[in-house]
């Protein structure tokens, strides 16, 4: 294994905070693996590279030689859990879990190494409690705790429900690391009210309380939301190499360093190294290039990150996008269709040539062609072309 301090200072890269970092320091120089728990409800089968910050997270602690832990909560995704969200997260069938938990697995097998990867469904232990035990677990925390949570406390003060059930799911959460006596456990910010539960819990159960670590949302290509699919401001595991490749190449330069600190795996001398390159005059968009063929080859292989630039449509490595591309902001507007966007943003003369292009496969968004039926998400920023010759970077956002 390497150094405590080396192990850390991998540790703490991206992250946002680790409670408690005296206690992880004294875990590590113990010279033992230690089983670092994460886990995911699978409520969509499908991920995009928000959902991987915590993955690649998991990667690094298994590359320090620990033992990863990939909790699928089938049963606790059966429940639904609001955090973040102002109502309850619908709840799944067990089909619908279990479907959506084989389609996990094959994804984030694409970072992780499974040899080294342990995949536990969290109704393994759950299924096994009596209503003994079931009660005793709900006597470990009060409703006044549980209503210090933001989302629980906020729909409490305006009079929304809360269904019993929901304060059940951080009590499921935290006891899964009961039962895998975790000793770390990672998740994302909005999730640091559940991920204390566990430690709580494990003190209850009379176990060493494990260490969180808290991973950042990251922002999607707009550079302001965090990534989501239903802002469109995301990139998909599951999309081609061409669209993968146009998207991460398009995104603002501002974003890069980020981009490179929660998803590249190189080292951060390295990254610096390309930064001091930008300063002195490299052009970004080069440096963005290595991060897009990085990320390329971890999902779909080197052969297909190699030829990235040719499938994206519009041979950015080779520089045919403009040099000085001008970036075009409308403000105060909502969802629009791309004609309506082509219009607005005066790359198109008016709305019939908006129509004939579209419908002759001449309008390309992030390199890829789409069609009318395209809608340009508000709080997305994508890059725009309309025939040979006109070019964007067209960012949409509110007041």
């Amino acid at each position: 294994m390497k150094s405590v301090e080396e192990q850390l200072a991998l540790i703490k890269r991206g992250a946002e905070e680790i409670l408690v970092e005296s206690e992880l320091v004294e875990k590590l120089k113990r010279g033992q693996p230690l089983r670092v728990k994460a886990g995911f409800d699978p409520t969509a089968p499908d991920l995009h590279l928000g959902h991987t910050v915590l993955i690649n997270k998991l990667r690094q602690f298994q590359d320090l030689g620990h033992q990863i832990i990939f909790l699928i909560g089938d049963f606790t995704g059966m429940i639904g859990d609001p955090s973040g969200k102002s109502a309850t997260r619908p709840p799944l069938t067990r089909e619908q879990v279990l479907q959506n938990a084989e389609t996990y697995k094959a994804q984030v097998f694409k970072i992780l190494d499974p040899s080294k990867t342990e995949v536990v469904f969290n109704s393994a232990w759950i299924d096994q409690l009596s209503p003994a035990d079931f009660l005793r677990l709900t006597s470990q925390y009060t409703v006044a705790r549980m209503l210090e949570r933001e989302d629980f406390h906020k729909r409490y003060t305006s009079n929304q429900s809360i269904s019993i059930h929901e304060f059940l799911y951080p009590l499921m959460q935290g006891y899964d690391s009961v039962a895998l006596r975790a000793d770390v456990e990672l998740g994302g910010t909005d999730q640091k009210f559940n991920l204390l539960m566990g430690r709580e819990l494990q003190r209850a159960y009379g176990q060493e309380s494990q260490c969180v670590v808290t991973m950042p949302l990251l922002e999607g290509l707009d550079g302001i939301k965090k990534m989501s699919k239903s802002l469109g401001n995301y990139v998909g595991i599951q999309e081609s190499p061409g669209v993968m490749y146009s998207k991460l190449v398009s995104m603002p330069d501002s974003l890069m360093w980020r981009y490179f600190e929660l998803l590249s795996f190189r080292p951060m001398s390295e990254v610096e190294a390309f930064r001091l390159e930008v300063e002195q005059g490299a052009n970004p968009r080069d440096i963005k290039i290595k991060l897009a063929e990085e990320i390329v080859a971890r999902f779909h292989g080197q052969e297909a990150a190699a030829s990235a630039h040719r499938s994206a449509g519009n041979r950015m490595k080779d520089g045919e996008l403009p040099e000085d591309l001008p970036e075009i902001v409308l403000v105060g507007v909502e969802d629009m269709p791309i004609a309506a966007v082509l219009n607005r943003t005066g790359l198109v003369k008016n709305a019939a040539m908006a129509r004939d292009l579209l419908a002759s496969g001449g309008v390309r968004v992030d390199g890829v062609i789409v069609d009318r039926g395209f809608i340009f998400r508000c709080g997305s920023s994508h890059v725009c072309q309309a025939g040979k010759k006109s070019f964007a970077r067209v960012v949409l956002k509110m007041q």
